[in-house]
């Protein structure tokens, strides 16, 4: 993932009227009812396989070998799953004025029905270790394990799924690029939308004319041991009944103690400019670690960022909450 939390006027409008905000959330979980649903078996290890995979190709930096070779394997692997894949191909400019070649990758299934949700995660992983502890690494790129490539990996085990019992509704998977190439530590003035470009660009280019879906999960984050996911502020804003209905979801499950119902900071990640732009309600399951000076997992923006972090328990629980999701949808 990326920034710090961030106040910007919408969130400053919700402190405000916090005590009545968080009444409101109490009142909606009682009213949500999660209806019992079969799912397939998640596997982990194929998860844990398909985000490897990725890593093993190195930072997947925008303009680099690597991208280039990750992006073909994540699109022939979702062609064996899915019938209908897209590549949208674009070019951003950095916050340095660099011009970036991305891919935003596509897996549509029950592609003609407009009865559609869609669960999201970045691809690419970030230039900069700007928050590594030795300055050092400052500037060299991560392997971004659990930044990315983990909810990438869970979002390629559902594909695999949904090949052999797919949803009743239609479901997009979508693979968005360019996401963490913002302005590094220490840079100011850049301002924020230099982040998240490739969400930004799908928001204002959806990859079918005329798409909408009636709202959307993005996956950040999703894969350390003992991970806690509790409701960012930028979720809770656009798409309050959406959020308690995953996180109810999962405390359905016996999550509870990976999703948590305390109410943290608002965030400047891909949903935020789908929900601004595309106007589809859209939430961020994202950890967070109130131990860290980040308010993320320890390895945040490090180079220790590697497959060491990932743990299968971790991937089961989300992924679980996701397949319960889509397959309880009518």
């Amino acid at each position: 993932m990326k920034k710090s939390y961030v106040f910007f006027a919408i969130v400053l409008a919700m402190i405000v009227s916090c005590k009545e905000n968080k009444k409101k959330v109490e009142e909606n979980q009682q009213k949500t009812v999660v209806k019992k649903v079969e799912i397939p078996v998640f596997n982990a290890d194929s998860a844990y396989y398909f985000t490897e995979k990725q890593v093993a190709f190195g930072p997947r930096v925008p303009n680099t070998k690597a991208q280039e070779l990750c992006a073909n394997y994540l699109v022939t692997i979702l062609k064996r799953y899915c019938k209908n894949v897209t590549v949208q191909e674009f070019q951003s400019k950095a916050w340095d004025g660099t011009l970036l070649k991305g891919k935003n990758i596509i897996a549509s299934f029950n592609p003609d029905t407009n009865n559609r949700i869609f669960f999201s995660s970045h691809w690419d992983s970030r230039p900069y270790a700007d928050y590594d502890p030795d300055a050092k690494n400052n500037r060299k790129p991560i392997l971004g394990a659990n930044d990315g490539a983990a909810g990438v990996g869970i979002l390629m085990e559902i594909a695999r799924l949904f090949s052999e019992k797919q949803p009743k509704i239609g479901v997009d998977l979508v693979l968005f690029d360019v996401e963490d190439y913002g302005e590094p530590k220490g840079t100011t003035g850049k301002g924020e939308d230099n982040w998240c470009l490739g969400s930004q660009y799908w928001a204002k280019n959806p990859h079918k004319q005329g798409y909408f879906a009636k709202y959307g999960v993005l996956l950040d984050m999703v894969a350390a041991k003992n991970a806690v996911f509790t409701m960012e502020n930028t979720s809770m804003y656009y798409a309050p009944d959406i959020m308690n209905m995953v996180w109810n979801t999962a405390n359905s499950l016996g999550y509870s103690n990976y999703f948590s119902t305390e109410q943290t900071g608002g965030l400047i990640d891909d949903h935020l400019y789908i929900n601004k732009i595309a106007k589809i309600p859209t939430v961020d399951i994202v950890q967070h670690d109130p131990n860290t000076v980040s308010g993320f997992f320890p390895y945040w923006h490090t180079v220790k960022d590697d497959m060491s972090n990932i743990d299968k328990t971790t991937l089961t629980v989300v992924g679980n909450t996701l397949l319960t999701v889509a397959y309880g949808e009518e």
